[in-house]
């Protein structure tokens, strides 16, 4: 008696979504160049494998991101496949100007819950970024492209160390409040753990619908998947996640890559959840890009299946 039932409070969804960012967050911090050919094919397997979302690219200044030069060829030569979507980060009117005249018809916007890190990586305040992104949001209004604002440094910063959850709570409310239909909660350095992550969503959640959240975790630490568990058991219903667990943070020392798509997708259909992806398929992305770039896949399934 008086023994309570702490695990699986509430129901893991029935299906989640899941928002592919290799392309665009993964490929962007490679050293070398990627050929856009190899982008291309890239996206359009990953299309083939039944991933709802897929960030192809990024419309920033080639100078800030060279990696993303060929956003134009890119949007051009995807295949794009019915009934997915292909989001494009843009972090000012210029880049969304850009994106809608390449084709784009979903963006997404950036802010980070970190004054450091925001000052560091967009060069300017929280409230600075935020006030930018009013004219894209404007823009986008107008021309009806629905807009993703992401939050980074969610559960820690590089140079700030524990970031509070109120924080998080503050910059997500104010991407909401001016119409981003999803928000997608960053942990760009993978320190978090299950603990910080069910903390910060409970501060979250008072301030967003947990139907309009999504997490975006890293693998630095090895928590990226008890993380998404979590998340899950406390409603949350849209993860991103990278094939082959492609990327990392380029401002953030030693930080590894974005969570394994393969790995994700795995767990999710463990637990009985729909995703509509097809492992194999989407295994085959993986290892296209890994052989393309010359490195091994950071996907623990990948990698155990390599071995069988």
């Amino acid at each position: 008696p008086g023994r309570q039932c702490v695990s699986g409070s509430r129901a893991l969804p029935q299906k989640v979504k899941i928002v592919e960012v290799g392309p665009r967050d993964g490929l962007q911090n490679e050293k070398t160049i990627v050929p856009t050919e190899t982008k291309i094919h890239l996206i359009d397997l990953l299309s083939e494998s039944g991933l709802p979302v897929i960030e192809a690219t990024s419309f920033v200044s080639p100078k800030w991101v060279p990696q993303m030069a060929d956003q134009v060829e890119v949007m051009k030569g995807i295949c794009r496949k019915p009934g997915v979507s292909y989001p494009v980060l843009t972090p000012n009117l210029k880049g969304f100007q850009a994106a809608v005249k390449a084709g784009a018809s979903e963006v997404a916007i950036f802010g980070a819950a970190s004054e450091l890190f925001s000052k560091k990586n967009i060069n300017c305040s929280v409230d600075e970024s935020l006030q930018r992104f009013d004219e894209v949001m404007k823009a986008a209004k107008e021309a009806g492209v629905p807009v993703r604002g992401y939050v980074s440094c969610v559960l820690g910063c590089p140079y700030e160390g524990k970031v509070a959850p109120e924080k998080v709570a503050h910059v997500a409310k104010r991407l909401y409040s001016m119409g981003c239909y999803e928000i997608s909660l960053g942990d760009t350095i993978g320190v978090g753990t299950p603990g910080s992550m069910t903390e910060m969503l409970e501060v979250v959640s008072r301030e967003v619908p947990v139907s309009a959240l999504a997490v975006h975790c890293h693998d630095t630490y090895g928590q990226a998947l008890a993380n998404i568990l979590v998340a899950l058991q406390m409603g949350i219903s849209v993860v991103d996640s990278s094939v082959a667990g492609l990327g990392g943070c380029p401002y953030a020392q030693g930080a590894s890559g974005n969570v394994a798509t393969e790995d994700v997708v795995y767990m999710l259909h463990g637990l009985g959840i729909q995703t509509g992806v097809d492992l194999s398929k989407l295994m085959n992305a993986g290892s296209f890009i890994c052989r393309s770039l010359n490195r091994k896949t950071s996907s623990k399934v990948a990698q155990a299946t390599c071995k069988l």
